[in-house]
């Protein structure tokens, strides 16, 4: 490595999904915290072998679709009641059965805007360039390549000792990724 540049953390290539999946439960299994698998398609189960806990995204949805539910009813109790009573045809001022379409869109509305939202946040997206996107092997991983990326941050990370490991797990070709 040259000046300016720093180790983001090493790669490794493996043959097929049922490599991979083993492989994962290894490193799962050695404590590594800070790293990720990458296939050119979903395979069955990976996340458990991951050791990935359930998504954070269902509950905020949940929490903001319920939100714009009560907001939206409230406001609409506030208006009819205070800000604006108005007696038509002996109606009651608390008519709740009329509030129930705008209550139920504002869910939905909330829910909908929360999950996008949500799993960006959980995501950490916008992540608009990765040091993984300079390896020529990488390339593979949107048509046949099966990955393992672990990040230099993570504190069980050493340069030789991780990329043995690695490669004892099976993988076919480990580099060293450098950012910068």
């Amino acid at each position: 490595m040259s000046d300016g540049q720093k180790l983001f953390g090493a790669l490794a290539e493996f043959a097929n999904p049922a490599e991979l999946f083993h492989a994962c439960e290894k490193v799962r299994d050695a404590g590594y915290g800070a790293w990720d698998a990458h296939t050119p398609f979903p395979v069955h189960n990976l996340d458990r072998a991951m050791g990935l806990g359930s998504s954070k995204v269902p509950w905020i949805c949940l929490v903001t679709g319920l939100s714009g539910a009560i907001g939206g009813f409230l406001l609409q109790v506030w208006v009819s009641m205070h800000a604006s009573p108005l007696v038509i045809s002996a109606k009651p001022l608390m008519s709740w059965q009329a509030f129930v379409p705008v209550t139920f869109e504002l869910g939905v509305l909330c829910a909908a805007a929360g999950a996008v939202i949500g799993m960006l946040f959980v995501n950490r997206l916008p992540h608009h360039h990765s040091p993984l996107f300079e390896s020529e092997r990488f390339k593979k991983a949107s048509d046949d390549g099966f990955f393992i990326s672990i990040e230099a941050e993570d504190p069980k990370f050493d340069r030789e000792a991780t990329a043995q490991f690695l490669q004892g797990l099976g993988a076919s070709h480990v580099e060293l990724i450098v950012d910068g």
